[in-house]
């Protein structure tokens, strides 16, 4: 099977530029496993060196998070969407512990 593995932006100068590879495999972790031979600066950037998916990482398999799915072992159906979502990380707004809001101005 012959997955489209969508790329953030973020992601793209891994990945050539391009905004969408495709990339053959049978399951999610087939397709990521020859994403490492063909692009392995991006693969680098989604998996660790034991090929778990880091945590600031997200799959989805067209709208769904593959981890509510089967996980790695997640089938690729013919024209999949996979889509490569990093997390977004930054300061936070919520109450401190002592009832102010973090990031307010007096």
């Amino acid at each position: 099977m012959i997955a489209k593995v969508v790329i953030p932006t973020s992601l793209r100068p891994s990945a050539g530029g391009s905004r969408e590879l495709s990339i053959e495999g049978s399951t999610v972790e087939e397709v990521l496993d020859h994403l490492e031979v063909e692009w392995p600066q991006l693969a680098r950037r989604l998996r660790d060196e034991r090929g778990v998916v880091r945590r600031h990482v997200r799959l989805y398999l067209e709208a769904s998070d593959i981890f509510d799915l089967a996980g790695l072992a997640t089938p690729i159906t013919p024209g999949a969407r996979l889509h490569v979502v990093p997390a977004i990380s930054g300061g936070s707004r919520g109450s401190a512990s002592d009832g102010s809001v973090r990031g307010s101005r007096p």
